[in-house]
């Protein structure tokens, strides 16, 4: 069982030298904000021209070199990298002896805990898991949205004080998610803000189509609210015609949207029976309603794979449109993460 050390504070600068491997949105946001709390970037690595701009943006006169280098250079190490990037980054950097004893080792990844730093563990550094539960752009706006932005915090019980230190010195708020639920709390994240930006980027095509002219100045006030109301309310929050039970309405909706944008009647299926599952839990919809909705979702489900019907599919080859995922995002994806290299 491994053990962590933890270093005297005594010995330990008040301030440290902090470095960046990944040059993403993620990483030179925090090592600006770490900078306004008085901790010194020392050093960055970074790949893509993007990367390369990011980092002269928010980090102007930090050098740019390897990442071994960054290691070498550096008391704190930010690795923000995709998620299936990190495990091989940090046994690489534990196996060419890169890693120093006493190191702050901090990756922000969702879907990892703190384990998947026991090979650094190993070799004498700290490991911290600080995912920053926000959406980034990776430009200086980014930094004043730390404020208040919540902090999912995995590491070893020695080591809890020390990054909820750092959390609030970047002006987060941290949240304490124990190993063995990170993967769950990651989902939760994902569930939640990646596919909202598909929803709305999804209503704001549709809108177009329909003829308006600034579907984001009619979707900013609707969606506000609903956004508040549901933060507030949960369930209780559910409105429109799912809610309501009106399959006519409904199946109005599903003939429109297999017209003019077929690419969307598989997710306005899924999210409608999702709704509905949930509002005939909490007693919004009527069970003498629910019936003939239920009766309309799977009917268009049908149809969109080629059922009963015999109608051909809305997309090509049999699908309900193009097999694309909805990343990479910039926010919590498994291969598109915030600490994307790009």
């Amino acid at each position: 069982m491994s053990t962590v050390h933890q270093p005297d504070l005594k010995d330990r600068p008040a301030r440290l030298t902090v470095g960046v491997v990944g040059a993403g949105r993620v990483g030179p946001v925090l090592a600006a904000s770490l900078q306004l709390a008085g901790h010194r970037p020392v050093a960055v690595s970074g790949v893509s021209d993007a990367s390369r701009r990011r980092a002269e943006t928010l980090l102007p006169d930090v050098p740019l070199v390897p990442p071994a280098e960054v290691l070498q250079r550096a008391d704190l190490v930010l690795l923000t990298v995709p998620d299936d990037v990190l495990p091989g980054l940090v046994a690489g950097l534990a196996e060419t002896g890169a890693v120093r004893p006493g190191q702050l080792l901090v990756h922000t990844s969702g879907r990892y805990g703190a384990k998947v730093l026991d090979p650094a563990l190993r070799a004498g550094a700290l490991p911290l898991a600080l995912h920053p539960a926000m959406t980034f752009t990776g430009t200086p706006v980014d930094v004043q949205r730390l404020a208040g932005c919540s902090f999912g915090v995995t590491a070893p019980e020695e080591l809890r004080l020390a990054a909820e230190a750092l959390v609030i010195e970047m002006g987060g708020e941290p949240e304490w998610i124990s190993e063995q639920n990170r993967p769950l709390y990651h989902a939760a994240l994902a569930l939640g803000a990646n596919h909202l930006v598909t929803l709305v980027a999804q209503s704001m095509e549709l809108l177009r189509t329909a003829g308006v002219t600034a579907p984001d100045r009619m979707l900013g006030p609707l969606l506000g609210a609903a956004l508040d109301n549901a933060l507030r309310f949960g369930d209780a929050a559910l409105t429109g015609p799912v809610a309501r039970g009106d399959a006519g309405t409904v199946a109005a909706h599903v003939t429109e949207l297999r017209e003019h944008a077929p690419q969307t009647v598989a997710g306005y299926l899924a999210m409608a029976r999702a709704t509905a599952d949930r509002a005939l839990a909490h007693g919004l919809l009527k069970p003498e309603l629910a019936e003939d909705l239920l009766g309309v979702l799977a009917d268009g489900a049908d149809a969109s794979r080629g059922g009963r019907s015999g109608e051909g599919t809305d997309g090509p080859n049999g699908s309900d449109g193009p097999n694309g995922s909805d990343g990479p995002d910039g926010s919590d994806g498994t291969t598109g993460t915030e600490g994307n290299d790009r």
